[in-house]
């Protein structure tokens, strides 16, 4: 039988040795925690008293698919991170307090149960779904049930997260040399979007916005609110237009999206700049209707080529958090009290645009590249369940089937003239 000796050291610290005899001779291994040395002991005695298969002293489990470029999972995806090439600084940033926060937490479980540093040649698809397990269930204090280590994470964070560890571990399964031959997050079982209760997007019906729109008291601020709603724009991209990106006068009038508010690096004088839209696709024209042409003209009119659509106070390009707390949060608020059943973010207003043209029989693929979506698949999984307008072709052709079956019992016949 294994035992644990305590041995203080003369810094103030303890070591926790397991003891055991082997052959004759004495057997010990030092570990700095009580778990280790209770975990060690255990699976010596389960091993007959010899040292676990794979063991080695000091070191700890060796496994034999250990190679040479292996690291911790930690140093990998920073470095994968720092060579991204394509992204803005902010981008990477986010990445990287991604890795900080969330992926310390990934841990190996060996085959004998034993919990050891990910490294990125050693993460099995089992460590990827005990990872996503826990941060969809969040760590509770132990001391008080009522707090949190660890908040659970909704479903699309999980889903970004385990999107960035899956091309972090591709880029080794790519590497020169080889450091993995497969990507054990291929088959990660992950959290549904809709696995939850509250309603992630609010659609606004007419009446509904216009109740909102009526308490904006500012006119500059309803011109911007009016415009969000009635294009579909995101938010970053509304407030970057300038006098240059509208054609007015072509015979189908539009304006060109091509720039977008961006969240500076920390630490930067500015908070934001100006960088290129989101996606490829975000470049986009989009049409405008004759109230927004008038709207245009007359926000434009006097202004340089580069100067600002939309215009705060003090002349300057609007900022979201002036914008809704000053603005959207108060006018929400008044129509919530008479009575308006919703209260929708700004972000909204793009949901409730498509709402909108879904309900006009607008095809998926012409919202699609209306909104900038880089893939008619983003369109169709967030909006694809408004579309109703086929209900009742759909109805009349099942009920046109079930009304002709065919005979349930003999065989077909033949029919013969005469």
């Amino acid at each position: 039988m294994a035992s644990i000796v305590e041995r203080p050291k003369k810094d103030g610290t303890t070591t926790f040795q397991v003891k055991w005899r082997l052959d004759g001779q004495w057997q010990t291994e030092n570990f700095g925690d009580t778990d280790g040395a209770t975990q060690f002991k255990n699976l010596v005695e389960a091993h007959g008293g010899k040292w676990p298969h794979g063991w080695v002293r000091g070191r700890g489990f060796v496994e034999p698919d250990e190679q040479p470029g292996d690291m911790p999972l930690i140093t990998w995806a920073n470095r994968y991170v720092s060579r991204l090439t394509g992204i803005d600084v902010r981008t990477r940033e986010d990445y990287e307090s991604e890795i900080r926060l969330h992926f310390q937490h990934i841990e190996h479980t060996t085959a004998s149960g034993l919990t050891l540093p990910a490294t990125i040649c050693n993460l099995t698809q089992d460590d990827v779904t005990d990872w996503v397990r826990r941060e969809q269930e969040g760590e509770q204090d132990p001391t008080d049930h009522k707090k949190w280590r660890r908040r659970p994470a909704d479903p699309k964070s999980i889903r970004n997260r385990h999107g960035l560890l899956f091309c972090m571990v591709q880029a080794a399964v790519d590497a020169t040399p080889q450091l993995r031959t497969t990507n054990c997050c291929k088959k990660t079982s992950l959290p549904r979007l809709d696995d939850h209760i509250d309603e992630e997007m609010t659609f606004l019906e007419r009446d509904e916005y216009a109740r909102v729109a009526t308490e904006i008291k500012d006119p500059d601020a309803r011109d911007l609110a009016d415009w969000l709603v009635g294009t579909g724009m995101r938010w970053g991209e509304a407030t970057a237009i300038q006098v240059r990106d509208l054609r007015l006068t072509a015979d189908v009038p539009t304006v060109s999206v091509q720039r977008a508010w961006k969240k500076a690096k920390k630490g930067s004088p500015k908070a934001f700049y100006l960088g290129p839209p989101k996606t490829k696709k975000a470049r986009r024209l989009v049409a405008l209707t004759p109230a927004q042409v008038d709207m245009a003209r007359r926000l434009t009119e006097g202004h340089p080529p580069e100067g600002f659509l939309f215009r705060a106070a003090l002349g300057g390009a609007w900022r979201h958090a002036n914008f809704y707390n000053r603005k959207w949060q108060p006018a929400v608020q008044a129509a919530v009290e008479k009575g308006l059943p919703k209260r929708p973010r700004i972000h909204d207003l793009r949901h409730t645009h498509v709402a909108w043209l879904i309900g006009a029989n607008i095809p998926l693929p012409a919202i699609q590249a209306r909104l900038g979506h880089e893939s008619i698949s983003t369109t169709v999984d967030r909006y694809g369940h408004l579309v109703r307008a086929l209900d009742s072709e759909i109805t009349a052709a099942v009920q046109a089937a079930l009304g002709a079956q065919a005979p349930r019992h003999g065989r077909l016949r033949a029919v013969v003239n005469g």
